[in-house]
């Protein structure tokens, strides 16, 4: 049985391999099984990493901007005229401020796209850590807000519904502990190797990621299947209130595009860990074929990536659009901002002016 390290690897760039990091949560143990064991043909796939390291920060760019804006606002509003002591209006804010860790991240994976890793071992270290910190605390953020919302329509008189104070506190204590033991070893054992790769130091630790991804994904989906499909028997009742109907679009709306966003990256980094274990010697033809198969999972990385990073944008998006509470508010600061400008343009031009005989010039008091 050969190893991945067995078999001869003949780059076509310092970056052709250079899609698999700490950030994508892949690996690049399979890039050596690439190369033909002796042949002269070369699995080339620089095409695929060169139109990445271009379109990619762009997309990660834009990102940012909509995700800061957004999440921002959801804080702003929740701050201002919700009460925070409420469990729902908890889960909310942390997971707006969830979002905005993972978006920190993103820039620097853009940076790290196009040039390698120059930010030093320390900054590799931290960056990852705080990018795993958010991926995960969204994902268990997402799996009680969907408990909690099965919890008030299977049983509205249940404690776990109006809980206040301490209880929200705890609760935010727990996940965000909880997200920072599982994403500890992109603390430790996170390290910048050759080529400035910015990634797990061993094979281990690179599988150990994606398939903690994979787990994470899983059990959400177990969670969001069963607790919607409940929630759903029960709306068809004919007793049930169409109001009450109402209350699950948002956080509904949060389970569907986290789905959508994430199952399809989670196939292609599993389907990619395929090639980070051993792997027999082959023949030509079995390595043309994974050749193609390889390229194939390349572009449908780089899709599903796209979507899957752009979740942290979208979430105020379903705030504002799909949760009335927080449209009426939006309006409410966009009615304030509209007012102090009316009055800010009234108040300069009701100032008294003087008109210099000399020079004709109007000067404001």
């Amino acid at each position: 049985m050969a190893t991945t390290e067995d078999f001869a690897v003949t780059p076509t760039s310092d970056y052709d391999d250079y899609y698999d990091s700490t950030f994508d949560m892949t690996t690049d143990d399979y890039s050596d099984y690439y190369t033909n064991n002796g042949s002269d043909e070369v699995c080339n796939r620089s095409n695929i990493i060169q139109h990445g390291a271009v379109f990619t920060p762009v997309f990660f760019s834009i990102v940012v901007i909509l995700s800061l804006f957004g999440n921002i606002l959801v804080i702003v509003i929740l701050a201002k005229y919700e009460n925070l002591k409420s469990l729902t209006n908890a889960f909310i804010l942390n997971l707006a401020i969830s979002d905005l860790l993972f978006t920190a991240g993103l820039p620097f994976w853009a940076h790290y796209h196009r040039s390698g890793w120059t930010l030093g071992e320390p900054a590799c270290k931290i960056v990852s850590f705080v990018f795993y910190v958010g991926f995960c605390s969204s994902s268990i953020l997402l799996i009680l807000m969907t408990i909690h919302r099965y919890v008030a329509v299977m049983n509205p008189l249940s404690d776990i519904v109006s809980s206040k104070g301490f209880s929200s506190v705890l609760v935010s204590l727990v996940i965000w502990t909880v997200a920072a033991l599982v994403s500890s070893p992109a603390l430790i054992f996170t390290k910048v190797l050759e080529k400035n790769y910015c990634e797990y130091m061993n094979s281990f630790w690179k599988l150990w990621g994606i398939y903690q991804q994979n787990v994470l994904f899983l059990v959400s989906s177990v969670v969001f299947i069963f607790c919607y499909s409940q929630i759903m028997c029960r709306l068809l009742r004919p007793t049930a209130q169409r109001r009450r109907s109402k209350t699950l679009k948002l956080i509904f709306a949060l389970v569907v595009v986290f789905f959508l966003g994430w199952g399809p990256y989670n196939i292609v980094i599993f389907l990619h860990s395929m090639y980070s274990w051993p792997q027999p010697a082959a023949d030509s033809k079995t390595l043309k074929r994974n050749c193609e198969i390889l390229i194939t999972l390349d572009y449908a990385f780089y899709i599903s990536r796209l979507l899957a990073f752009s979740h942290c944008c979208l979430n105020p998006v379903f705030y504002v659009f799909m949760g009335i509470k927080f449209k009426n508010h939006l309006k409410r600061i966009l009615k304030s901002w509209d007012f102090n400008n009316r009055s800010s343009i009234r108040s300069r031009q009701s100032r008294p002016t003087i008109t210099s005989q000399t020079s004709g010039e109007e000067v404001s008091m």
